[in-house]
């Protein structure tokens, strides 16, 4: 199967988790494509200002892999500047956060999977 890049449709969202502003998520895979063993497989763009706000995870991991842009990740409570290449993991239980700190666009995927 190949999706091209024009049938993919991003969705904007507001305060995600708390956060501030405003960031905009466009799904590269289905729920049903998982096949059970995810729920996401995202690119996110991370506008200036905004942030996705802090969220635990449970019987869930997410992993983060920045593309583009500058920011701060709360990972369990410790502040890390990130930029492109870095990669943030969250495991099962512990939670995160991520800002955009810059003054251009973060663009970031973002991948959730199932596990203990």
């Amino acid at each position: 199967m190949i999706k091209k890049a024009d049938s993919l449709q991003a969705a904007v969202y507001k305060n995600r988790f708390g956060g501030k502003g405003e960031i905009s998520m466009k799904p590269l895979l289905s729920l049903d494509e998982f096949q059970g063993k995810g729920r996401l497989l995202s690119h996110t763009v991370i506008f200036p200002g905004s942030s996705i706000g802090e969220h635990t995870h449970k019987g869930d991991f997410e992993t983060y892999y920045i593309l583009k842009g500058t920011g701060v990740v709360n990972d369990n409570g410790i502040l890390t500047p990130v930029g492109p290449g870095d990669v943030v993991y969250t495991e099962n239980g512990q939670s995160h956060s991520i800002e955009n700190t810059g003054s251009q666009d973060m663009e970031l995927i973002a991948m959730v999977l199932f596990g203990a």
